[in-house]
């Protein structure tokens, strides 16, 4: 297993292959727009333009809060970048998202961050950590904010009642630090120069719940500009179902970026607020704002990137 490992790390350090991984990854996410471009129009007739507008503004935040997240948990393991290099990694790597594997892009993160003088080896656990407590956040925040919008609210989705209090112990930096230690070990690779702190990770996982709250809010926008009640309740409905259709894609990790999956579970959690066919016109929506928002992002790390880095 290590040997397969370090055999696929050395082929993707080979520049032909990370032009060809940045333009395939582009390329599908482009597809992901343009395939739906005709329902996008139709869903934009009906979709009033300030609530568009707004959502597309909160989406923007989203990402940049699941930046900062990534940004501060690799600061707390020794490497603190500054905003352009920082959004340079960030941006061009999370295109990565729209390769099948779930993990081009923490491997593209490691060899971007590589460029400026950040350890491979920390690029790989801050980004792998940065998914890991988003993954864990967006469980929490479901568990909380499903059962608050409505008795009934978690349906299937029971076990996170349960699931939730286990998974906090993992944001725990001593827990955290250890299983980093383990990974590593299991790499054959050295441990890391300091553990994890209370402080930094608490930041990260502040921005990571800032997150998830984003995230539901532009669906929101998205929803209530189609039908749904403009309620306290049904926002915090969004913000748990977004948050757990995104672990739920997440975790399929043969569809890029949860494709179909994230909407899958969308469509079921607000399948009794909407009618079916503005059901699927805010998840297609919220999927091609999202797709559109990486690809700014990344249109941005390109641009700040220095020219002999690119």
């Amino acid at each position: 297993m290590t040997a397969l490992v370090h055999r696929v790390l050395a082929v993707v350090r080979s520049p032909f292959v990370r032009w060809a991984f940045l333009l395939g990854a582009v390329a599908l996410a482009v597809v992901a727009v343009v395939g739906a471009w005709d329902e996008l129009a139709a869903a934009a007739h009906r979709m009033p333009a300030t609530n568009l507008v707004a959502a597309a503004a909160v989406a923007v935040a989203y990402v940049a809060a699941t930046f900062l997240s990534w940004r501060a948990v690799l600061a707390d393991l020794g490497s603190p970048l500054p905003l352009r290099p920082a959004v340079s990694v960030f941006g061009i790597s999370q295109i990565g998202k729209y390769v099948p594997g779930g993990v081009w892009n923490v491997v593209a993160a490691a060899e971007i961050g590589a460029d400026h003088k950040v350890p491979r080896a920390r690029s790989l656990a801050g980004m792998a950590l940065a998914v890991l407590l988003g993954t864990v956040s967006g469980v929490v925040v479901a568990a909380v904010c499903l059962p608050v919008a409505g008795a009934d609210a978690l349906g299937d989705w029971v076990w996170l009642a349960w699931a939730a209090p286990l998974l906090l112990v993992l944001l725990l930096p001593p827990v955290l630090s250890r299983l980093v230690g383990l990974g590593f070990r299991l790499l054959r690779r050295p441990p890391l120069e300091r553990p994890l702190t209370w402080s930094g990770l608490g930041v990260a996982v502040a921005w990571s719940v800032l997150s998830w709250a984003l995230a539901g809010l532009a669906v929101w926008l998205l929803a209530t500009g189609l039908g749904l009640e403009a309620a306290p309740r049904t926002l915090v409905l969004l913000v748990g179902a977004y948050a757990i259709a995104w672990v739920a894609g997440f975790v399929v990790v043969l569809v890029p970026a949860g494709a179909g999956v994230r909407e899958a579970v969308l469509l079921t959690l607000l399948a009794a607020s909407l009618p079916h066919a503005a059901v699927l016109l805010v998840v297609l929506l919220a999927r091609v704002l999202l797709t559109l928002v990486d690809l700014l992002f990344a249109a941005v790390g390109v641009l700040v990137r220095p020219a002999r880095g690119r």
